[in-house]
C-alpha cells in the first residue's frame, strides 16, 4: 500500500556528535571535501549510495553513533570540521575590506542583495533544478558565499521538483516525479516564535494564496524557498509549487506571481526576523521573477513615504538588475494580457487587488510588446531594471539585437544591455585530485599544475577516465534493468568502455537547437570512428527532454537505438537521469567535451567550462562562452555554417566539419604518444587549459564581475536616488513627465558646417577640422536637460555611418532666428575615405545610467532614424502607450 503522507523520524544523536546536525544542514558540505570525508567515514557504503548527510544520519544504526561518540579520533575530526565551518562563516572575505578599499569616494557598497531565480541547483539532494539556469543560480550562491557577499537567494520549493528520467524498452523517455519531503531535506522552516511565517497573496474571486517559507543555508547565504502546499489553500492553490516548469500558462503565471511578489514579502519577513540587512539591490535571474519590480513599487506607494508611481518606479529601477538567459524569442515567458489582467484583479476604480495602490493598466503596460495581446515578462524585466546583461559576450550582442525594438533609434551596439560571462563553482565541479593540488587556492590549482611533469598530469587524467568508466558500467547496467532487461541480458555491461580510450562527453538538455543527434548525421562514419581498432573512441551522452517536448524525446530515442547496436554498445552509451551527481563524474573523466549548438543560440553553455576545469579539451561550435575564450590551445572550434538558410544543409556541413576535426586532429593527437606512453602535445593543451582557462571560468570571477559592474553601481545609484527624502527620484519622475509632454516638440531643424584645413577628401584627414552647429528646438526642455551629440564616420553607399566617433555638442548663448538653441562641436576625422555626419538629441538627467536608457532620441528632421511621435517615443521604463 502507498503512504498518504511521509514524515521523517530522527533518533537523537549522542551529545558528543551534535555538531553533525549543523554540518548536515549547512550545504557548504556540497563543496567541502573534508566534511564529505567525515560523513563518508560514518558509513562508506551508505554514503556511496546516497551522498546525503541527512539521510545518512537518519539511517545509520544508533550503535554506530555510540561507537563514534566514544572514538576520540572521530570526535577530533568532527570538532575540526565544525570549527572550520564557523571560521568560514565568520572570517572576513573578499567583499569586506578588500572590496570596499577599491571603491571610489562616491561609491556605496550594497548592504544586501536579493537574488531571485525560478530554480537553484545546489546539490542533487535538493532537487529543485532542471538544468543550466538552475546550476548557474546555485553556483552564483556558492561563489557569493565564498566571497562574503551579503546575498539572499529567493526561489520556490517544489514538492515534486523536476522529473527523474528513465527509458522504456525501446528508448522512449519516461518521467517520474518523486515527492520531496522538506523534513528530510536540509531545510528549516522560517518561523516567528513558534509560528510558521506565511506569505499571503490576493487571488481573483476573493481567494488568498498562502505560502510558507523554507530556508536552505548555503554556506553564508540563506536561500528562501516558498511552498504553497499548506492549509488552508484549496487544492488548486496548494499545487502552485507542485512541479518545476509543469502545468499550463495559468499554472506558470501563478508560480511567477508567487516568486516575484511573494518572494519580496518573504525577504521582508526574513530580514525582520533574522536581522539581515535590507537588500539595496534586487537581481532578477531571467524574467520569471519580473513581478518583484511591481511589488517593490507597491511597497513604496503604500509605505510611510507614500511615493507616487513614477517616483517609486525610479527608485525601484535604480536598484533592479535583470539578467536574460535566452537568445531566442521563443524562450521568453509571454502570457495573454487578459490573463495578466485577470490576476491583477482590478476593483471598481481600476486598481489592482493583487497589488493594492497600483492601476492595472500601468502594470499591464510594463509587459507591452509588438503583439498587443501579449504580456512579455522579459520586457517588464528590462523596463524595471536600470541595468541588464546577457551571460556571455556573444549573448550580449545577440540580446542587444533581439531587444533593440525597446530602444528605437539606437544602433544595436548602443542598446544598454551588457554582458557578464557565466562561470562555474570550482570547488563543486573540480575533481578531488585536482583540488588536492590546488590546496584551497581560488585559481583551481592553476599554479600547481603549471609545474607538474607531463607524466603526472597524464596519470591524473587517466585515473579520472578510469573512474568514469566504472561509473558508466554501473549506470548502464542500472538503466538496462529499468528498461526491463535481465541480468543475464546485461552481462556485456561489465566490460563496456576502455579506461585507456579517447572519451568524449556530450550532456545537456535535449533541446532542438543543441543538436543532440548531429553526431549521427552520417551514422556509418560515426560507427567507423567509434570502432577503429587502433584508435578507439568512446562517447558518453546524457540529457533530458522537457516532458511536453516529444521532438526532444524522439532525439533521445534515436540516440538510444543507435547505442543499443551490439556492435557499438561498448563504445557509446546514453545515461538517463542526468543530474549534478552524474555530471560531476562525466566532467571529470571525459577527455573531450563536445558542444554543437546552432550558433548563436547557446547563451553561454557552462558544461564545457566544467570539463575544462578538469583538464577536458573543448570541441565546440564558436558559441556562448567558447566564442570569447577559445584560443586554439584549449580545444578545437567547429566551423559554423551561419548564413546557410537550409537548416538540413547547415547540419550536413557542420557534421562534416565535426567528423573531419575528430579524424584529422583530435584522435591523432590523443594517440600520438612519446616513448613513455604520454601524448605530450595533448598534455600541453591540458596544462594550458587548466592554467589559463581554469581561472577564467570560475564562478568567483563571475560574481566579482557582477559586484563591480552591476551590484556596486546599482547600490550607489539607489543611495543617490533615495537621498534627501527621495528628492532625486522625484526630480527624475518630474523630468520624465516633461519628456512625455514635450519630446515630440524636440527637433534638430538643421546642421551648419564650416571647415578649416584640407578638404574632407584629403589623404591626411587629421588635418581636417570641421565645426558643426545644430539648430535644436527644445520645447519645454532647457539646454542642460538634453545631450546633443555629433556623430561622424565613414559612410556606406547607402549612407549608413560606420563605427561613428561621437562628440558632445555644447550649447551656445545665442539662438537662431526661429529661437532654436544652437549647439556646436568641432570634429577631426581620424581616417581617410568617404565620411558623413549627423547629430542627435538625447535626454539628460543625473539619475540616468546610459544615454539610451529611456529609449528616446532625435535625429535631424527627415532622417529615417528619427524617433518621431507614436510608439517609438515610448519611455522604456514607463508605460508603452
Amino acid at each position: 500500500m502507498k503512504a498518504f503522507r511521509r514524515f521523517t523520524v530522527r533518533v537523537p544523536l549522542p551529545t558528543e556528535l551534535a555538531d553533525l546536525t549543523a554540518l548536515a544542514h549547512n550545504l557548504r558540505w556540497v563543496w567541502h571535501a573534508p566534511t564529505q570525508e567525515l560523513f563518508e567515514s560514518i558509513d562508506p557504503d551508505l554514503w556511496r549510495d546516497t551522498a546525503d548527510p541527512l539521510r545518512l544520519l537518519a539511517e545509520v544504526d544508533p550503535e554506530r553513533f555510540a561507537e563514534l561518540a566514544a572514538d576520540p579520533g572521530f570526535r577530533d575530526r568532527l570538532t575540526a570540521a565544525a570549527d572550520d565551518l564557523s571560521r568560514y562563516i565568520d572570517d572576513p572575505r573578499w567583499f569586506g575590506d578588500d572590496y570596499i578599499a577599491d571603491l571610489g569616494p562616491e561609491s556605496v557598497a550594497p548592504q544586501g542583495i536579493a537574488y531571485f531565480s525560478m530554480e537553484f541547483g545546489i546539490s542533487e539532494v535538493l532537487p529543485i533544478y532542471s538544468g543550466g539556469l538552475g546550476i548557474l543560480a546555485g553556483d552564483h550562491l556558492k561563489a557569493a558565499s565564498d566571497l562574503g557577499l551579503p546575498l539572499i537567494g529567493v526561489g520556490l520549493f517544489y514538492r515534486s521538483g523536476y522529473f527523474h528520467q528513465s527509458l522504456s524498452h525501446d528508448g522512449w523517455q519516461i518521467e517520474r516525479y518523486p515527492v520531496n519531503d522538506p523534513t528530510s531535506l536540509p531545510l528549516t522552516m522560517l518561523t516567528d516564535g513558534d509560528e510558521p511565517v506565511v506569505v499571503t497573496i490576493s487571488m481573483p474571486g476573493g481567494r488568498t494564496l498562502r505560502a510558507q517559507v523554507w530556508v536552505a543555508t548555503v554556506g553564508r547565504i540563506p536561500l528562501l524557498l516558498l511552498d504553497s502546499d499548506v492549509p488552508p489553500n484549496d487544492e488548486e492553490l496548494r499545487s502552485v509549487t507542485d512541479r518545476l516548469y509543469g502545468g499550463d500558462q495559468d499554472h506558470r503565471i501563478k508560480q511567477e506571481i508567487l516568486l516575484g511578489i511573494g518572494g519580496v514579502r518573504a525577504v521582508r519577513e526574513y530580514v525582520r526576523l533574522s536581522g539581515h540587512a535590507e537588500p539595496t539591490v534586487f537581481h532578477m535571474n531571467e524574467g520569471h521573477a519580473g513581478f518583484l519590480g511591481v511589488e517593490r513599487i507597491r511597497e513604496l506607494i503604500s509605505g510611510a513615504d507614500a511615493l507616487d508611481f513614477d517616483t517609486a518606479e525610479a527608485v525601484v529601477r535604480a536598484s533592479n538588475i535583470f539578467t536574460t538567459h535566452t537568445p531566442v524569442p521563443a524562450g521568453i515567458d509571454r502570457f495573454p494580457r487578459d490573463m495578466v489582467r485577470y490576476y491583477l484583479d482590478a476593483d471598481e476604480r481600476g486598481c489592482s487587488r493583487l497589488l493594492p495602490g497600483l492601476e492595472t493598466t500601468m502594470v499591464v503596460d510594463l509587459g507591452d510588446e509588438a503583439d498587443p495581446g501579449v504580456f512579455n515578462m522579459a520586457h517588464m524585466g528590462f523596463r524595471l531594471g536600470q541595468r541588464s546583461n546577457g551571460v556571455s559576450q556573444l549573448h550580449g550582442e545577440v540580446s542587444r539585437a533581439m531587444f533593440a525594438d525597446l530602444w528605437p533609434g539606437f544602433d544595436a551596439d548602443e542598446v544598454p544591455i551588457g554582458a557578464v560571462t557565466n562561470g562555474v563553482h570550482g570547488p563543486t565541479w573540480i575533481a578531488r585530485r585536482w583540488q588536492e593540488l590546488a590546496g584551497g587556492d581560488d585559481d583551481g590549482g592553476a599554479a600547481a599544475v603549471a609545474g607538474l611533469p607531463s607524466a603526472e598530469i597524464w596519470r591524473i587524467r587517466s585515473t579520472l577516465r578510469a573512474e568514469l568508466v566504472d561509473e558508466v558500467r554501473r549506470r548502464t547496467h542500472a538503466s538496462g534493468r529499468e528498461r526491463g532487461f535481465t541480468d543475464a541480458e546485461l552481462g556485456w555491461t561489465a566490460d563496456i568502455f576502455d579506461p585507456n580510450a579517447l572519451t568524449i562527453g556530450f550532456a545537456r538538455r535535449a533541446a532542438t537547437y543543441k543538436r543532440l543527434t548531429l553526431m549521427l548525421r552520417d551514422p556509418d562514419r560515426m560507427r567507423r570512428i567509434l570502432t577503429d581498432p587502433d584508435r578507439p573512441v568512446q562517447l558518453v551522452i546524457g540529457g533530458k527532454a522537457h516532458p511536453a517536448d516529444d521532438g526532444g524525446k524522439a532525439l533521445i530515442q534515436q540516440v538510444v537505438r543507435f547505442t543499443d547496436d551490439p556492435d557499438l554498445r561498448d563504445r557509446i552509451v546514453f545515461l538517463p537521469d542526468y543530474d549534478i551527481s552524474m555530471a560531476r563524474d562525466i566532467y571529470a573523466g571525459c577527455d573531450v567535451w563536445l558542444n554543437n549548438p546552432v550558433r548563436p543560440m547557446e547563451a553561454c553553455g557552462t558544461s564545457g567550462m566544467k570539463s575544462a576545469m578538469n583538464g577536458g579539451l573543448n570541441l565546440s561550435i564558436m558559441d556562448g562562452w567558447w566564442d570569447e575564450m577559445a584560443d586554439g590551445e584549449n580545444g578545437w572550434a567547429i566551423p559554423s555554417a551561419e548564413g546557410v538558410a537550409d537548416e538540413h544543409r547547415r547540419d550536413d556541413l557542420e557534421a562534416e566539419a565535426l567528423y573531419s576535426l575528430l579524424e584529422e586532429s583530435v584522435i591523432p593527437l590523443f594517440y600520438n604518444r612519446s616513448a613513455d606512453g604520454v601524448p605530450e602535445r595533448w598534455v600541453d593543451m591540458v596544462r594550458h587549459t587548466l592554467t589559463r582557462l581554469g581561472p577564467e571560468v570560475q564562478a568567483s570571477r563571475m560574481v566579482r564581475d557582477y559586484t563591480t559592474a552591476l551590484y556596486g553601481p546599482a547600490s550607489t545609484q539607489f543611495a543617490s536616488i533615495c537621498a534627501d527624502g527621495f528628492a532625486p527620484a522625484r526630480d527624475l519622475a518630474d523630468y520624465r513627465k516633461v519628456l512625455d509632454r514635450s519630446w515630440s516638440s524636440v527637433q534638430i531643424a538643421g546642421i551648419d558646417e564650416s571647415g578649416s584645413g584640407a578638404s574632407l577628401d584629403h589623404d591626411s584627414p587629421q588635418r581636417v577640422s570641421l565645426t558643426l552647429t545644430a539648430h535644436v528646438a527644445l520645447g519645454e526642455l532647457s539646454p542642460e536637460r538634453v545631450r546633443v551629440q555629433a556623430l561622424v564616420g565613414r559612410v556606406t553607399d547607402a549612407g549608413e555611418i560606420v563605427d561613428p566617433v561621437i562628440a558632445e555638442m555644447d550649447p551656445t548663448s545665442g539662438t537662431d532666428p526661429s529661437g532654436r538653441t544652437l549647439f556646436v562641436a568641432t570634429i577631426s576625422p581620424a581616417r581617410s575615405g568617404r565620411h558623413g555626419y549627423t547629430a542627435r538629441v538625447l535626454p539628460r538627467h543625473p539619475q540616468l545610467s546610459d544615454d539610451a536608457e529611456l529609449g528616446l532620441v532625435r535625429y535631424p528632421v527627415g532622417t529615417a532614424e528619427d524617433a518621431g511621435p507614436g510608439r517609438t517615443d515610448v519611455l522604456v521604463p514607463g508605460a508603452n502607450t
